[in-house]
């Protein structure tokens, strides 16, 4: 996994959250209660916390949410057991809705894949709905192995995610989409 590869996702750097053994707080949202085990670090995500992750030292996740409320990605967080065919009908209904430039990436866990959609500044409730979209178009094909991220179901400190280890594929296409 190189720079650029990370480059590709735009990702909120100017702060970041690092998974601890304990948890850290107790969130109660929408009548749940979330035990989070990630500390928000507000410090820039620099080359050298990004390669300690890389290495196994610690584990690092991003927000998919900036300070104003707009998202750069929407990510579809594959934790099923055939990336293959995920990702293959999951490129065709991207293509066909519009959507030109993606990328895959694996995940710590073999067979776990992070879809994300580089859909560009994009408010919160429209990311949160063409996530839903996308999602209820994937269940139309397949079994559901899957959550969108962003989501209004869980807190924001949930709406994140670690980074990714390596590439799986990308897609760049170089026609004009309508979600443009």
């Amino acid at each position: 996994m190189t720079a650029m590869d990370l480059k590709l996702i735009k990702i909120v750097s100017d702060h970041y959250w690092i998974k601890r053994d304990s948890v850290v707080n107790k969130i109660s949202f929408k009548g749940r209660t979330f035990y989070n085990k990630f500390e928000k670090v507000n410090a820039p995500l620099t080359q050298s916390i990004i390669n300690q992750h890389l290495k196994g030292e610690i584990t690092v996740a991003h927000s998919l949410i900036n300070k104003m409320n707009k998202v750069e990605n929407i990510v579809i967080d594959y934790n099923g057991r055939d990336p293959e065919r995920f990702y293959h009908k999951t490129q065709l209904l991207l293509r066909e809705e519009g959507f030109i430039n993606f990328t895959a990436y694996k995940s710590k866990t073999e067979g776990h894949l992070h879809v994300y959609i580089h859909k560009g500044h994009t408010t919160l409730q429209e990311a949160i709905q063409l996530g839903k979209m996308l999602s209820m178009k994937l269940a139309a094909k397949q079994p559901k192995q899957w959550r969108i991220f962003p989501n209004n179901d869980m807190p924001d400190e949930y709406n994140i995610l670690i980074l990714p280890y390596e590439v799986y594929a990308k897609e760049r296409g170089a026609s004009w989409s309508k979600h443009m």
